[in-house]
């Protein structure tokens, strides 16, 4: 009998234990680190009409060597502990690599949201919302939620509703769940920010002209072909950035309702219009292959250069890795490989960007978010129009000494001064590039560390082992 693959908490610890002895860290630490602080399983009651209906929910706390905990709250059909100790699991890993100040944390809510109405979905977010605050699993110092998978900053408006009724005297109650709305103490850019930072990481890994020729590929994003799986918000974000910034070519999109490819690229923004218009992307006049989901499922194993899955975890088995062709296999979703089928790439001298890595734009910009609702404050209200003024005053002085003059609309671009949202990018984009710096840097200081996913480990393992020596907890 085929030995079974481990399910999405399993690969993540198989992770966890190739990356451990290059740490250099004791065993009672590790195993500190490895386990779930807390798991709050709840079930409780929602009318629907004249009918209660029981609902299964969960929140995770893996870790407390910083605080406040932070992680989405993810809604779906197929939620269940070990999933939501898996999401948490990562999230820890995740604001370590990207240098946040939270621990992770994950939670999940039995439903499918897309059955039920708005007042329905309402009820359920206010009343799951009203059992984390009883159990003191929420607050801008304790865990603070996001959105995830089924979830959007409408959901979030709710639980930030909800706190607020019941921890009126908070001042810092914005502080208690990210991803609201930008006009509800949100933050511009939010809404982008996983698929803006997936875009940031793809570009930090292409840059590299020595691992890209190891890969028969070039440097540079501009001209690489792209396939897309799943166009929510991660995967849609993905693809418009990396087409219109990045000059990347989408050559294929792979949804619920099958998959278009077209080796000669198609534009993003025309494929997500038509499905908008018609509700599936099937008969798109750009493509020149399309496959119904019954003929091939997502379409992972035709010819491009990067993949993205951007779906749902345990995409890539041992039953299909061997299939891929693409060369780059950028985890914007949460786990969409498995342990077992990581190795099968591996082999075959894939590059596998790891989601603990690529997906971290998210709780980036959640950071922000939150240090926004405690600073009371809007990026940019303080320094933009000094600045704005200062690089005026220096091109008035150029113009002067040179006597040459700029145009207007150049002058007004040369002198701006950031907004919010770019504050926001720019902070984004730093933080993607700092992190695969330190994350390369150990590849090369460490001979038997040679894939991006064990190094991504190895430095989030060392920066959580960092703080918890730093509390005394271990000698």
């Amino acid at each position: 009998m085929a030995k079974k693959e481990p399910n999405f908490l399993g690969s993540v610890q198989q992770y966890f234990d190739k990356a451990a002895p290059h740490t250099g860290l004791h065993a009672g630490l590790l195993a500190q680190i490895r386990h779930c602080n807390a798991i709050y399983r709840m079930n409780f009651p929602v009318k629907f009409g004249n009918e209660y209906r029981i609902i299964e929910a969960y929140r995770v706390q893996h870790s407390h060597h910083r605080t406040p905990t932070k992680g989405g709250i993810r809604y779906s059909n197929h939620v269940n502990q070990e999933e939501v100790m898996a999401l948490a699991t990562l999230m820890s890993y995740k604001c370590a690599i990207v240098d946040v100040p939270f621990g992770g944390a994950k939670g999940g809510v039995k439903i499918n949201p897309w059955e039920l109405t708005t007042f329905q979905r309402e009820k359920v977010t206010r009343r799951y919302t009203m059992e984390l605050i009883n159990r003191n699993f929420i607050g801008p110092a304790i865990d603070v939620p996001a959105p995830d998978y089924g979830t959007g900053s409408q959901e979030m408006a709710w639980i930030y509703d909800t706190y607020r009724t019941f921890k009126g005297s908070d001042i810092d109650a914005a502080g208690c769940v990210t991803g609201k709305p930008a006009n509800l103490n949100g933050i511009k850019g939010r809404v982008e920010a996983t698929g803006r930072g997936v875009y940031y990481g793809i570009r930090s890994v292409v840059d590299q002209a020595k691992d890209m020729k190891k890969i028969g590929l070039t440097a540079g994003i501009a001209g690489k072909t792209m396939i897309i799986q799943g166009l929510g918000n991660v995967g849609s974000y993905t693809a418009k950035i990396s087409q219109d910034e990045g000059g990347a070519l989408i050559v294929g999109v792979a949804e619920v309702e099958g998959v278009i490819y077209n080796p000669k690229g198609m534009d993003i923004h025309k494929i997500i219009a038509y499905r908008q218009e018609h509700g599936t992307f099937l008969g798109f006049p750009g493509a020149t292959t399309e496959l119904a989901k019954e003929d091939r499922w997502y379409g992972l194993d035709f010819e491009c250069d990067i993949l993205v899955p951007a779906a749902l975890e345990n995409q890539i088995t041992v039953e299909n890795a061997d299939r891929i062709q693409a060369k780059i296999i950028a985890e914007a979703a949460n786990g969409p490989i498995t342990a077992d089928g990581e190795k099968i790439l591996l082999k075959k001298g894939k590059v596998i960007i790891p989601d603990l890595f690529l997906n971290a734009g998210g709780v980036t910009v959640s950071y922000f978010e939150w240090l926004k609702n405690l600073s009371h404050m809007r990026f940019g209200r303080m320094d933009k129009r000094f600045n704005q003024n200062t690089y005026m005053n220096l091109l008035n002085k150029v113009e002067e000494m040179t006597g040459k003059t700029v145009g207007i609309q150049e002058k007004i671009f040369l002198t701006r001064g950031g907004d919010e949202i770019d504050l926001v990018r720019s902070g984004l984009e730093e933080t993607m590039v700092t992190a695969y710096g330190q994350i390369r840097e150990i590849m090369n200081k460490k001979k038997k560390v040679n894939d991006l996913r064990t190094a991504a480990f190895v430095s989030a393992i060392q920066k959580m082992g960092s703080d918890y020596l730093a509390m005394g907890i271990f000698p």
